[in-house]
């Protein structure tokens, strides 16, 4: 009994600087913000108890909390979905054993490691309306291009254009998938007089499945938690038409210092997050197929 109780002493002795950073910078803030979403807290003054008068305010007396979780919403519902079928298709592209297919990899792999803010800087002149290269090479083939970032139509839409510039990230875990499936599964197929668009059907997407459903579990929590793009390019404009949920949320925390307000809204966050993702994973029994 001492022995077991010394030697799982000692493994705690091994883990307590990681365990004294999760209690003080995680855990800890994780449970005051529970409290402090049921108060008025201005950073400078300490906080006064409110009760629910934050939820009741968010609910029914804010639009801009509705519309910008209109927005992430919609953000999501887009991107998501458009996002795992760009990154499946250059996986199933780059699925071959061609000569120079390691740089082709390495070339759509290396947008998803640049930083955000970098990305962001760069998109902003591409996306200029005058002087940006993609309206440049749209007026070479005789279309006139909208002014993007700077329309509240094509604000939104510019953000999700400039999120498929990462795809590469997922591109790498699809393509991890693809060489996990038994080559036999296609050349069994291939004997039965099973085409390209059959084999793909049957065998790829099934055998894929479980590495899509991962990405879109990943997808959905990344999209809600989209701000940097935001914050550098349009910091939630034209007319508040990219103000997504997390912007919305770091300026009642940090320009209005309303933390209280803040956290309020974080749990909602939270609260919408987890719904979602656990109806995702009651869907998944309808489509996801386990090797096992």
């Amino acid at each position: 009994m001492w022995s077991k109780f010394k030697k799982n002493l000692y493994g705690f002795l091994f883990i307590s600087p990681w365990l004294i950073g999760f209690i003080a910078f995680t855990l800890g803030p994780f449970l005051s913000s529970i409290w402090l979403s049921f108060t008025r807290w201005d950073v400078i003054t300490p906080p006064s108890f409110v009760g629910v008068a934050n939820y009741r305010s968010l609910l029914q007396e804010d639009p801009l909390f509705w519309k910008s979780l209109g927005i992430t919403l919609k953000y999501a519902a887009v991107f998501v979905p458009v996002g795992i079928v760009a990154g499946v298709a250059l996986a199933l592209l780059l699925n071959s054993n061609i000569r120079g297919i390691a740089v082709y990899r390495t070339i759509l792999f290396l947008p998803s490691i640049v930083p955000a803010v970098a990305t962001s800087v760069v998109f902003v002149w591409l996306l200029n309306p005058q002087l940006g290269l993609v309206n440049s090479l749209l007026h070479r083939v005789g279309v006139t291009g909208p002014a993007w970032l700077t329309d509240p139509n094509w604000a939104l839409w510019s953000l999700v254009f400039m999120g498929l510039w990462g795809v590469g990230g997922s591109m790498v875990i699809y393509l991890a998938g693809l060489k996990d499936i038994p080559v036999h599964l296609y050349e069994a197929a291939t004997i039965d007089g099973a085409g390209p668009w059959h084999r793909m059907r049957k065998i790829t997407l099934p055998m894929l499945s479980p590495v899509i459903f991962f990405n879109l579990i990943m997808g959905v929590i990344g999209a809600f938690q989209t701000f940097t793009q935001a914050f550098i390019m349009t910091n939630g404009g034209p007319e508040d038409s990219t103000t997504f949920y997390a912007l919305y949320l770091f300026n009642r925390a940090w320009r209005y210092m309303d933390m209280g307000y803040a956290s309020a809204m974080a749990w909602i966050l939270f609260v919408v997050v987890v719904g979602i993702t656990a109806l995702l994973f009651r869907l998944q029994r309808r489509w996801v197929h386990y090797g096992g």
